[in-house]
This record gives C-alpha cells, structure tokens and sequence, in this order.
C-alpha cells in the first residue's frame, strides 16, 4: 500500500510551485514521482506530422513524492500518512486527524 494514491489532494512543500495544490494524477513507484495537475508545468515541442499537428504543449513534469504532502480532508493542512490494520485490512490514516481516508474518498 502507498501513502499516496491517484485522486488524493496534496500540496507541494518546496520548488517553483511551493504551496500550489492539486490531485494526484498519477503515481510513478519506479522513480518515487507523482504527477499532479496543475502544477510542475512544462513546455513540450511537438513536431508536425500528417496525423497531428505539432506545436508548443504545456504538460505536467513528475514532482519527487517526498516535496509533497498529502491535505487532512477535515482540517485542509498537510498532514502526514501513516498505516493502521483494522482485523486483517491495513489502512491508511492521517497523522493529525486520526481518520481513515479510503472511507472519505468513497
């Protein structure tokens, strides 16, 4: 299980688009990466083909997993993970508010 998942709320900690929000896109385990919308905005060049056409994109780069913090949906501050088993489930909690957070996002 990871700390962070597709779809959770975070909030950039330090870089360019410090304190810049948004949801989890993405997660690359490989390279310990998120993509997050809005955020960590890159130019890409495309060149021209007869299927497409080309031009300049703006697209969401990768941000190291470990400058973001996930956002405690009660309160709205950065708060941290942590991992609880309930019976033989493991789930994940935030540190500050002690709630389960796969009940919420359902």
């Amino acid at each position: 299980m990871q700390r962070l998942t597709v779809g959770d709320e975070v909030v950039v900690l330090s870089g360019n688009d410090k304190g810049k929000r948004g949801k989890i896109t993405k997660v690359i385990k490989e390279r310990d990466k998120v993509i997050i919308e809005g955020v960590n905005q890159v130019k890409r060049h495309l060149k021209a083909t007869p299927t497409r056409g080309g031009g300049i994109l703006e697209v969401e780069a990768p941000i190291a997993a470990s400058k973001v913090a996930l956002i405690d949906p009660t309160s709205g501050k950065a708060s941290r993970v942590r991992f609880l088993t309930k019976g033989d489930n493991k789930v994940r909690v935030t540190k500050s508010g002690a709630e389960l957070l796969e009940q919420r996002q359902k």
